[in-house]
This record gives structure tokens, sequence and C-alpha cells, in this order.
């Protein structure tokens, strides 16, 4: 069990997630660990609240929809505005397990790193994702590591965490729509320490992906022009 005197925020964007947030929020109960949990309802339109207020969560509720940027920026400011030493993300679908979350913690605990990236692909175990969109992953994964000049496996995932420093910075900027790839550059621009850790991830419990085929092709050509310009900016 981590006692390491942090302040820790488990930070959870959900949108029409009634069907996977109760058990999400209860399995982070479950470990023991001393944290905090906070669902970021991002303008559900089901019972995502109650569910995750039955669970026992913080929830703070957009009145309409903003995105995962959004809603993971909420609880950034969240986590700012009440003092947290570390944010750890936590998509509402089931897809991470929270057994790692002691191992994601580990390099920030040990100030090793100032963001910590649970990775499916260092070990290749668990649930892999879907052909096309392994092909945006790889592709991401290539770009990234190139622009940063240290390679990344899973530039995609959002099980992640992140101390005070890119608490503070993720708080007045977050990227919008698809970040994770994008929030991986900005966190060099402002030369933090980045580590991934093995993890295994596991299919979505339930409910809906919001990325589908087509917009999986667009996800890609958007997020590779906002890395492209983001990384612009640290030239200047």
């Amino acid at each position: 069990m981590i006692s390491s005197g942090k302040k820790i925020l488990i930070i959870v964007p959900a949108f029409n997630e009634e069907a996977n947030i109760k058990k999400t929020v209860r399995e982070i109960f479950s470990l023991k660990l001393d944290l905090d949990v906070l669902v970021v309802n991002d303008g559900s339109k089901d019972a995502t609240v109650n569910e995750a207020r039955a669970a026992g969560a913080h929830v703070i509720s957009h009145p309409f929809n903003l995105g995962i940027g959004g809603a993971v920026q909420t609880g950034f400011k969240f986590a700012a505005r009440h003092n947290f030493d570390i944010a750890i993300q936590v998509d509402g679908d089931g897809q991470h397990d929270v057994a790692y979350l002691e191992k994601l913690l580990e390099p920030i605990l040990k100030d090793e790193a100032d963001m910590a990236i649970g990775s499916r692909f260092i070990t290749l175990s668990g649930y892999q994702s879907s052909f096309i969109r392994r092909i945006g992953i790889n592709f991401f994964a290539r770009l990234i590591s190139f622009l940063i000049g240290f390679r990344v496996t899973d530039p995609t995932s959002g099980f992640r965490a992140v101390n005070k420093k890119m608490i503070r910075v993720f708080s007045q900027y977050y990227p919008q729509d698809f970040p994770e790839p994008e929030a991986i550059v900005v966190a060099r621009r402002y030369n933090a320490r980045i580590k991934e850790v093995s993890v295994v991830m596991r299919k979505r419990a339930g409910g809906n992906s919001s990325i589908r085929y087509l917009k999986t092709f667009y996800y890609m050509v958007k997020v590779t022009f906002a890395i492209l310009l983001d990384k612009l900016k640290s030239k200047k």
C-alpha cells in the first residue's frame, strides 16, 4: 500500500458511462490506497452522475459535452485548486486495470519522472486495441519519438500520472478532442521527464467508444497538425 504523505487525485473523465463507472470507481477504492477520486461528468445524458456518486466519488458535471480534453483539464484545475501533489488519469470505461496504479505511481513518487504513461506495448500483454487503431498508435509512436528524441511506445494511452509541476501546466493548457499524443509533446516543451511503465489493459466493459472507423483517420490528421504546431512553439 502507498503511504507517501502525498495528496493523490484520480481523475476519471466520463461521458455516458453508466454501464462502467460504478465498477471503475469501486475497483479504485478496493485497492485501499490513500487517494481521492474525481469523476468529471462530461455532459452525459444517462445515469453516469448517480452511478459515480453511489460508488463514493466526487463529481463535477459539465452542462454539455466538452470532449475528453476539456474533461481532463477540469480534473487538473480541480487538482491545482486543491493543492494535490499527483494526479492520475483513469478512463471511465473499464479499460484501465487499476491494479497497476501503484506501478504507475512509482516513478513519480521516486522523483524519476514528471509524467508516467501506462504502456500496453512494452510486454505486449492483454488487450492490444483494434487493428485500425494500432495503425494510428504506431504512427504517433514513431512521430512523437522522433520529435521528442526518445522512444514512446503507447502515445495514445490515457492511463498516466503526473506530478505537481505538470498539474500546474495542464491546468492552464491541455489539448482538446484527442489529447493524449499532443500532451506528451506539450510536456516535453516544459522539459518534463517522461517514463513509460508496462501495464495490461482490457477491452471496454460496456457502452461504445467515441472514436471509430473513419473518425480514427480524422483523428490522425488533426492530431498530427496539432503536434507539429506545438513543436514549432517550442522553437520560438
